[in-house]
């Protein structure tokens, strides 16, 4: 078994940072944080290799052309939820899935081109996954908040954006 990841206030610090402005270069953010550029680096390629931090643009789907973006509630047999995420999670459809508590054993975000590609993923592949029992569908109307920005403990975000964040 693997040690635990052991972070500290500078780690903290290059993630809240990196959750502001991802595209941040190694220099500025070890300006703004006053360590060199080579602890920016190295630190932040060992937490893309724990796992810790990934570096993505991310886009509204409803802005880009895909017409069905949704939540599926997933009922499953019992012991068989973590075999589901794991099939859930290769779908190219998915972009979250998660083991829950209450009505819904799990839970998966789906985005898809149409109805006809959401009727496919929905019945023909999810359906077919060993352990589905049920599923319950929510069409995402509008999307008022799209943020994969959050706390990292009592740190705030080290350098504020123009204007502020």
């Amino acid at each position: 078994m693997a040690a635990p990841f052991e972070m500290d206030d500078i780690d903290r610090r290059i993630i809240a940072a990196l959750q502001v402005d991802g595209r941040r270069s190694f220099q500025r953010l070890a300006d703004d944080l006053g360590v060199p550029a080579s602890s920016v680096r190295y630190r932040t390629k060992r937490l893309e290799d724990a796992g810790i931090l990934q570096i993505v643009g991310i886009a509204n789907p409803l802005a880009i052309g895909f017409d069905r973006l949704a939540m599926i509630g997933i009922r499953v047999t019992p012991g068989t939820a973590r075999a589901v995420c794991a099939a859930l999670a290769e779908l190219p459809e998915t972009s979250y899935v998660i083991h829950t508590t209450g009505r819904f054993d799990v839970m998966a975000e789906v985005i898809c081109e149409d109805v006809p590609h959401f009727i496919d993923m929905l019945n023909g592949r999810i359906a077919a996954i060993s352990g589905v029992v049920s599923t319950e569908s929510f069409f995402v109307l509008e999307a008022h908040k799209l943020s994969y920005g959050w706390g990292v403990g009592s740190v705030r975000p080290a350098i504020e954006e123009p204007g502020g964040v």
